[in-house]
């Protein structure tokens, strides 16, 4: 009985984050919610292993992550995948800058940038994209990440660094942001050290 609450308590703390990581990477809810699922099975079934080196959440999203990029290796998907409007919608919702916006049209400028973004992670590889989710969504610091990950913490900020660019300019292609390259010498098609 013990147990049982135990899981309950844990499943009810970290269901919405854990779920809303799988999104990110998966971009469907089905895929999502089995990911999440499956990665509470893996954690309960490990749960005596956990040494507490790392914050349970930490640890549990590490499962949730290896979870969704093993799916997405079975399933051999390429970096795109379809943009729902549910996905849209939720990192939408679950944005601070959505919640500041005032009047209408801020929202529904804010509305637009988050389907753009959410389009733009979907292009991103899923190594740039991984390690852009776990900083800016899950907030978790490039040590964090590293061993979450198993690589070094020069890696991450290099995956963040060029995720950032590769978002930046996907959202000044989609003519949501300016193209910041645009404003370097234009005899050299631009200039990315802004």
């Amino acid at each position: 009985v013990g147990d049982q609450q135990a899981y309950r308590y844990l499943f009810g703390r970290y269901r919405q984050q854990a779920y809303r990581l799988a999104y990110h990477f998966l971009g469907r809810t089905d895929d999502a919610a089995d990911a999440v699922q499956d990665s509470f099975i893996k954690a309960f079934k490990a749960l005596e292993r956990f040494e507490g080196r790392a914050k349970f959440s930490t640890w549990l999203m590490r499962i949730v992550t290896n979870t969704c990029l093993d799916r997405m290796r079975s399933k051999a998907a390429d970096a795109t995948v379809p943009l729902s409007d549910e996905m849209a919608r939720m990192m939408s919702e679950s944005s601070q800058p959505m919640r500041r916006a005032g009047r209408p049209e801020e929202a529904m400028e804010y509305g637009e940038l988050s389907a753009a973004l959410a389009g733009a992670l979907q292009k991103l590889s899923s190594e740039h994209r991984t390690v852009f989710v776990l900083h800016a969504d899950q907030e978790l610091t490039y040590r964090e990440i590293a061993e979450m990950l198993g690589i070094s913490e020069g890696t991450v900020m290099s995956r963040l660094y060029h995720a950032r660019k590769n978002l930046q300019r996907l959202l000044a292609g989609a003519g949501v942001l300016p193209d910041v390259r645009r404003r370097g010498d234009k005899s050299h098609g631009g200039s990315d050290e802004d």
